[in-house]
């Protein structure tokens, strides 16, 4: 909103021209939103120690975890907050693809701080009922949906998505593709959520999986480069790189206070927010099968879980005794478990994500 004020002025001022590039409002944005979470980080955290918002660990979780109880959660708003005065200065509020990626953020970054509400003041255990956060993200992947599916702008494209690794290969999924979006959006939201168990982990990899794609919605944006590359061309799109680099700037500021030994936890508010707008950024760009490289570490958290529960069930109901396939699932905990620190952990999965990152990223000149 500040840059397309500014380039107004552009005859009075030649130097307010930088601000019809994407690089240049997109540093804006990483910078802004950086700073603000460094800033007002330290005040928000205040602010939830005052009111007793703290998190409540699980008994069942590792023993060391313990030691964690009473510290701030829903610090979610840092990032939130941050990413949407980075998005708001920077970005075009009117472009279509900005409107629907901060739908994506703010609707599930309330569904979120609503269950965090219920679990540390209202003091209800399981906070809110799972059903109901599937509910939200449904809606949530429908209204998405159906917007890219009928919205003119989309035509051409709105049931496609991109094949990774073949040049010039979509799939339609025709009217399918809104369950699909469904499925996206829904999947994506809780894999960042079960990967935010350690501190740091799911902010460093989500700050990872939107620098890809910021590269990739500038990319995508700009008609010389996407025909070069032989991908989608989608105008309006490249406005996501400062979106993208809006989050970037959240997630690295918010750091300073998640890394270990976390001062703050971003609780649903976040997770939920992040991981819906991951899943949203994917769709726009039509980079969902994409995803699945980028976002493995989210994928093989939420596949230790199914793959833990289903083998306990099975062999609860063969032997009458459930057994384990991991020490404890996501799977971040069962490397604890074997002796790993924490920092470990996050460190190591994080490279891995920088690997993932870098090799999604391959895919364009191979296409």
């Amino acid at each position: 909103m500040l840059a397309e004020f500014l380039y107004q002025f552009t005859d009075t001022f030649f130097g307010f021209n930088v601000f019809r590039y994407i690089t240049v409002k997109s540093a804006l944005a990483a910078v802004t939103a950086l700073l603000f979470s460094m800033i007002v980080g330290p005040k928000i955290i205040a602010l939830l120690k005052k009111n007793q918002i703290g998190e409540e660990i699980r008994i069942e979780g590792p023993a060391t975890h313990q030691q964690k109880k009473g510290t701030p959660t829903m610090g979610g708003l840092i990032i939130i907050i941050s990413i949407l005065i980075g998005v708001l200065l920077w970005a075009d509020p009117y472009n279509i693809y900005v409107s629907l990626i901060l739908l994506a953020t703010l609707v599930m970054g309330l569904v979120g701080f609503f269950d965090d509400y219920l679990k540390t003041v209202k003091k209800m255990k399981k906070g809110l009922v799972s059903r109901y956060k599937l509910i939200g993200q449904i809606f949530l992947g429908l209204v998405i949906g159906c917007i890219i599916y009928f919205h003119p702008i989309f035509s051409g494209f709105h049931s496609n998505t991109s094949v990774p690794f073949f040049k010039n290969l979509e799939i339609d999924f025709g009217f399918l593709y809104i369950f699909f979006i469904v499925f996206i959006v829904t999947g994506t939201s809780n894999a960042v959520n079960l990967t935010d168990g350690l501190d740091g982990l799911a902010t460093g990899l989500s700050a990872i999986a939107f620098l890809a794609f910021a590269v990739m919605s500038y990319i995508t944006g700009h008609v010389e480069f996407s025909n070069y590359l032989n991908i989608i061309y989608l105008p309006g799109s490249e406005e996501l790189t400062v979106f993208c680099m809006a989050v970037v700037g959240a997630a690295v500021g918010f750091l300073w206070y998640n890394t270990y030994p976390a001062q703050v936890f971003m609780g649903d508010t976040g997770s939920l927010a992040l991981g819906s707008a991951l899943g949203t950024v994917a769709v726009l760009l039509k980079k969902e099968l994409l995803l699945a490289i980028i976002g493995a570490v989210f994928i093989s958290e939420v596949l230790s879980v199914i793959i833990q529960t289903t083998y306990f069930k099975y062999t609860r109901k063969k032997y009458g005794e459930g057994r384990r396939i991991f020490k404890m699932a996501p799977l971040h905990h069962h490397f604890e478990l074997q002796g790993w620190h924490e920092s470990k952990v996050v460190v190591r999965f994080w490279i891995i994500g920088i690997l993932l990152a870098l090799l999604s990223l391959t895919t364009f000149k191979t296409q």
